[in-house]
């Protein structure tokens, strides 16, 4: 299934206070694999970002000013997710806001459940890391996902680290391909893999020694003494039988 890892970031934390969706930010993965057929808008909220929000994704209204609105991009943003399974770290919260700016629509949008799947990453965490944090920072120290760049939170930014971490927390790889192909991850970080066969020199081939073989030979007598012994027949020459 195409899957599609979804971000958001808003004003504030509910929608049923105002709140709207200020950025969108996706990735695609096929076959386990980043395509590049990324979703990324910036969105109009139409009314004023929380301070407390700022602060969490560094967007302001000002940045925002000359952005289209969620119903001007409502279509695209359908078209694109729509038979998906879309990946989603805390998905209520994410799918709750979209939910809502598609409620709004002059002619309302469907359900997100009805046109795609949802995997909550944040349950799945929760189930394999019992009793431990889960945020998306506590999932990449404990996967090794690099986030050093990720100094305030940002939809597509966020995306990018969750595929990273789903495909790390669901068993695939991150960092390299084992086709023997591009040795560049989907990340584009360098995996470092060193082939060794080019380098290992060949197995020595140790031969039995002529007591070896005689203590061999001796056995097999023993074994066909009490009856057949296929070993040993398959050694001795067809003239010998």
């Amino acid at each position: 299934m195409r899957q599609i890892v979804l971000d958001t970031e808003t004003t504030g934390l509910e929608p049923e206070q105002g709140h709207r969706i200020i950025e969108i930010g996706c990735v695609e993965l096929g076959d386990r694999r980043l395509t590049g057929n990324n979703f990324h808008q910036y969105l109009q909220p139409d009314r004023e970002i929380d301070p407390g929000a700022v602060e969490v994704h560094g967007i302001t209204n000002e940045f925002l000013a000359d952005k289209p609105r969620f119903a001007d991009i409502a279509g695209d943003f359908l078209d694109y997710i729509r038979g998906a399974e879309l990946v989603i770290h805390n998905a209520p919260f994410d799918v709750g806001f979209l939910g809502h700016e598609l409620g709004m629509l002059a002619e309302p949008g469907p359900k997100l459940a009805e046109i795609c799947a949802i995997t909550d990453t944040l349950e799945m965490a929760r189930r394999m890391h019992p009793g431990q944090r889960n945020s998306l920072d506590a999932l990449c120290k404990r996967y090794a996902i690099d986030n050093a760049h990720r100094e305030l939170h940002g939809a597509l930014l966020d995306a990018e680290i969750l595929a990273d971490v789903y495909l790390a927390m669901t068993g695939g790889q991150t960092a390299f391909a084992l086709d023997g192909g591009d040795r560049e991850g989907s990340s584009g970080r360098d995996a470092g893999i060193r082939r060794l066969d080019a380098e290992r020199p060949a197995l020595p081939v140790v031969r039995a020694s002529a007591d070896e073989l005689r203590a061999h030979r001796a056995r097999l007598e023993a074994i066909r003494s009490g009856g057949r012994c296929l070993w040993l027949e398959s050694e001795i020459p067809a003239e010998e039988k």
